[in-house]
């Protein structure tokens, strides 16, 4: 029994010494891939890449900006930075320097952005971000650049634009069609106008008259609600007084039907329909 056991401990040493091992080998493996990143400021981006090179590691140009402090053509910052782990074939990036600004930033406003990045290549400047933006002016003019114009002390070569688009149209603003059924037809006018909408046609489905088909025949009714001391006439039906209320909707058309149903795409040009009926008198209760 005691033999048993001494096997059973010999063999469970084995093996934690074989996780260990392999723990020690696979962190040796992992490292031994990996090279500390060299430092590359002030070289040449000749230099700097073969140095990169011999490490098994790429050099990336990502940036270049002017600089009174460093010569033209050699690196001003360098990701990662020196001394930092980097895989055997991995990447440093760099900005090189263009020396001090030489060039003078154009004024570009005005300009199409088609010759504006015309202009910019001839100075051996660059297009920096282009961003577009609703304006008055006319579309693909620019309206703005950073730099500005006439810039001195530059960080960067790099011009970013602003450019005019069309103003958007507000007539094709849409809107989802609202649940107008159980309003009455003044309250759903006050609730349409506070989006620029109306109610173009409205018809007292409870008249034995046929209902119109064109919009023309329908009445129109005013976006604001009904003046004071005023009457809502419908075909079929003789003409409702409104009380003298700021804005009071007319109480005795409900509407039963809409078109374009609820939950329908809207736009400001479309018409709205409804078909309403008068609204039975309430019976107080003794």
């Amino acid at each position: 029994m005691k033999r048993f056991f001494n096997i059973l401990l010999g063999a469970l040493a084995m093996i934690a010494i074989a996780i260990v091992s392999a723990f020690v080998a696979m962190r040796l493996a992992i490292h031994g891939r990996e090279v500390e990143a060299p430092n590359l400021a002030g070289l040449s981006v000749t230099e700097a890449a073969a140095r990169a090179s011999d490490l098994g590691l790429t050099l990336s140009l990502e940036n270049r900006f002017y600089s009174t402090a460093v010569p033209a053509g050699h690196v001003i910052t360098q990701s990662p930075v020196p001394g930092s782990l980097v895989r055997r074939d991995g990447q440093i990036r760099i900005a090189e320097s263009l020396g001090g600004q030489h060039v003078t930033i154009p004024d570009l406003v005005g300009q199409s952005e088609r010759a504006a990045t015309v202009i910019l290549r001839r100075l051996t400047l660059e297009v920096g971000a282009v961003s577009y933006i609703p304006s008055s002016s006319p579309e693909g003019t620019v309206i703005a650049q950073t730099p500005a114009a006439k810039t001195v002390g530059a960080d960067s070569p790099r011009v970013s634009l602003i450019v005019a688009s069309p103003l958007p149209d507000a007539a094709a603003t849409a809107y989802v069609m609202p649940v107008l059924t159980g309003l009455t037809v003044g309250t759903a006018n006050m609730r349409l106008a506070t989006a620029g909408l109306h109610i173009a046609g409205a018809q007292d489905s409870s008249s034995p008259a046929p209902v119109a088909t064109a919009p023309a025949a329908m009445p129109t009714l005013d976006i604001t609600g009904p003046a004071p001391n005023a009457s809502l006439s419908l075909p079929g039906s003789p003409a409702v007084a409104v009380p003298a209320a700021p804005r009071q909707a007319p109480a005795s058309y409900v509407i039963v039907s809409q078109m374009p149903p609820a939950g329908h795409r809207l736009l400001k040009t479309d018409t709205i329909h409804v078909s309403a009926v008068p609204r039975t008198p309430s019976v107080a209760t003794p």
